[in-house]
């Protein structure tokens, strides 16, 4: 059974950072960072972690909003475009690596290659950690919006996976397309997959009528993980 629960973290601001672990009793090596879409640390993400740790995979979600949230309820009634609005990139980077510090550090356990996973507005977060933090294995993210990680693509080393939505009202399916040949013409290694007629928020908006995509996606995430995973030195097969 795995181990969970919140926990609050500190960005080197002092900013105070709501999160949530969920920790594997059979762990595979594998952590992820989890970035949440507008509604930040939202109960989505909190059970998504948990469904990490079911597949043997550390996970440690986290919330955007600790400078501006004058509590921790982030349920239907919390106004995430309202506290959006008032996040500074610079803020918003140290809050996440903050987060891959606390699983660098082996708190939540050893691990041998630690990933983000973002959603919407965490998807071009986590797609940008392939230019800023070295220690990252791979970055994916989910119907994110290229242009706001277009320009690090020339610093990008981590290899992504993009898990694009084919009726995105936010990015066009164009612009997605347009983002795997990027990828491609600077010789960044990545995985593009475009779910046709999926709409944006397909996989966290708990959306009935797509559950072939959510399961493939999921299938996705894991076979990226386990591929770009550097199996633990235990004894296991290399």
């Amino acid at each position: 059974m795995a181990e969970s629960g919140d926990l609050t973290l500190r960005a080197p601001d002092g900013n105070r950072i709501l999160a949530h672990r969920a920790v594997p009793a059979r762990p595979s090596g594998a952590g992820v960072v989890l970035l949440p879409d507008v509604r930040g640390l939202h109960r989505f993400y909190r059970e998504l972690s948990g469904r990490f740790a079911e597949a043997g995979v550390t996970a440690l979600a986290i919330d955007y909003y600790g400078r501006s949230a004058v509590d921790d309820t982030r349920g239907p009634d919390f106004d995430g475009f309202g506290h959006v609005a008032k996040l500074r990139p610079e803020h918003s980077a140290a809050d996440i690596r903050a987060a891959v510090d606390h699983l660098h550090s082996g708190a939540l356990g050893e691990l041998d290659a630690i990933f983000t996973v973002g959603f919407c507005l965490g998807g071009a977060m986590s797609w940008s950690q392939s230019a800023v933090d070295e220690r990252l294995a791979g970055a994916i993210g989910f119907y994110g919006r290229p242009a706001e990680c277009r320009a690090l693509i020339p610093r990008m080393r981590a290899p992504l996976l993009v898990l694009a939505a084919g009726a995105d009202q936010l990015t066009a399916p164009e612009d997605a397309r347009k983002f795997d040949q990027e990828l491609t013409d600077a010789g960044v290694g990545h995985r593009f997959v475009l779910y046709e007629g999926a709409p944006h928020s397909f996989f966290d908006g708990g959306f009935a009528a797509h559950e072939e995509a959510c399961a493939d996606a999921w299938r996705e995430v894991l076979d990226f993980l386990a591929q770009h995973s550097v199996p633990r030195r235990n004894g296991m097969p290399r």
